[in-house]
């Protein structure tokens, strides 16, 4: 039986493993509602994403598949707006995601992801550096200094930005994961940041460098010749720099306070008896750094386990449930657990659209954390981990803050 009579969701993101679990027992997709009173369909079940992710019957363009969005039913200053609208990589279907994933694909080969390690080796060092100055017992954000910049940093590196750029880059990044921002606010921010970006192109069209954006105003299709227009241009650099900056932001969060609080699990990395990818895999399982990604649209009707998804409807993943699926992880689905021998999840997505980024995100995280711990073996959370703020969304998953206390390892010499 379909439940029709939709689950608020809490904008606020106040617990949003507890919401995923609610709408887990409502059957394989649950109807909610999102701001501004737009309806849609929120799956949590790893086994029904799977098949909804590669479905030639779902899709990510509004254009295309939402009628109440081509019809003018969706206000121009809706809340998530700007995540459906966009028209990028993340928004095409069919032969024009095709055509955007080559074109943008050129500029991720195996051989960029893996020349960009030395300079991930140095940012990570040069911003635990600047810690190490801290005084003893002082309270770090580490959030702000260590989480934020060391992928903010290196993605507007990649992509050829200026720090003055980035500042204003990451304030739209901010506004459009919360989703207790009104929609004035986030119109005039949009708007603001669209004639940034238009200079930054200019910028880079007049003297080209070799960063990402470089390579995508050179791209041109294999297929068919084309290249990416101004609108897909802008668009799709921001889709890098929000997919590779906030996102890691909060795995880098989540993944410390995992770890802080778990210290034998710490320690069997730091001592060695485990690799890091164990801790990669684990956190990106448990704690799912993008929570909910809006969204999806039915091409036609799609039968769900007997949940009848029709066409046109919108359709949210929930990736932070889908990892802790009790059908595929069982009764400790919900536990940090850096041993256990399966951590299937899917928070790089899945199919069509998986992450580009995923190879340097991975970099990132194994070589920030390592290094983090290496250089500060006995870090400790400030605050206990129930009284760490979430933050005010319920698209992301990662802290407002995150308070330690560093304890730097003496160098030798120093005894």
């Amino acid at each position: 039986m379909e439940n029709r009579c939709p689950v608020a969701l809490d904008i606020t993101g106040k617990d949003i493993h507890a919401e995923a679990e609610h709408l887990r027992s409502l059957g394989p997709a649950a109807l909610i509602e999102l701001p501004g009173g737009v309806t849609a369909w929120a799956i949590t079940d790893y086994a029904v994403l799977r098949r909804v992710l590669t479905d030639t019957r779902v899709t990510k363009s509004a254009r295309a598949h939402w009628p109440a969005f081509t019809n003018g039913e969706i206000r121009p200053d809706w809340e998530l707006i700007s995540w459906v609208a966009m028209d990028n990589i993340s928004t095409s279907w069919g032969t024009d995601h095709k055509r955007l994933r080559r074109l943008v694909g050129k500029a991720f080969t195996p051989r960029r992801i893996e020349a960009v390690r030395p300079r991930i080796v140095e940012l990570t060092n040069e911003i635990l550096d600047a810690l190490a100055g801290t005084e003893p017992g002082e309270v770090v954000d580490l959030r702000e200094r260590f989480a934020y910049p060391l992928p903010a940093r290196l993605v507007a590196e990649l992509i050829g930005m200026d720090e003055t750029a980035l500042a204003k880059t990451a304030v739209v990044i901010e506004m459009m994961v919360d989703t207790t921002v009104s929609p004035e606010k986030a119109h005039s921010i949009l708007m603001g940041w669209r004639d940034a970006m238009a200079d930054f192109i200019a910028s880079k069209r007049a003297n080209p460098g070799e960063d990402i954006t470089s390579d995508l105003i050179a791209a041109r299709d294999d297929e068919d010749g084309s290249k990416l227009s101004e609108g897909e241009l802008t668009d799709t650099i921001f889709a890098i720099l929000g997919a590779g900056s906030e996102t890691t932001i909060n795995f880098l969060s989540n993944a410390v306070t995992q770890l802080l609080t778990h210290p034998d699990q710490l320690e069997l990395v730091t001592s060695g008896r485990l690799a890091w990818d164990n801790v990669l895999e684990e956190v990106l399982r448990v704690q799912a750094p993008l929570a909910s990604l809006p969204l999806r649209f039915a091409a036609d009707d799609v039968d769900l386990d007997g949940v009848l998804i029709r066409k046109g409807d919108p359709i949210l993943v929930n990736y932070t449930a889908a990892g802790r699926d009790p059908k595929l992880h069982g009764e400790s689905s919900c536990e940090f657990d850096i041993t256990r021998s399966d951590k299937e999840h899917i928070s790089f997505g899945y199919g069509p659209h998986y992450c580009l980024g995923a190879g340097i995100a991975r970099l990132v995280g194994g070589i920030g954390l390592s290094t983090l711990f290496e250089r500060f073996p006995d870090i400790s959370l400030a605050v206990p981990a129930e009284e760490l703020q979430p933050l005010p969304t319920f698209i992301m998953n990662g802290h407002r803050s995150l308070p330690v206390r560093l304890h730097a390892r003496v160098p030798a010499e120093a005894h």
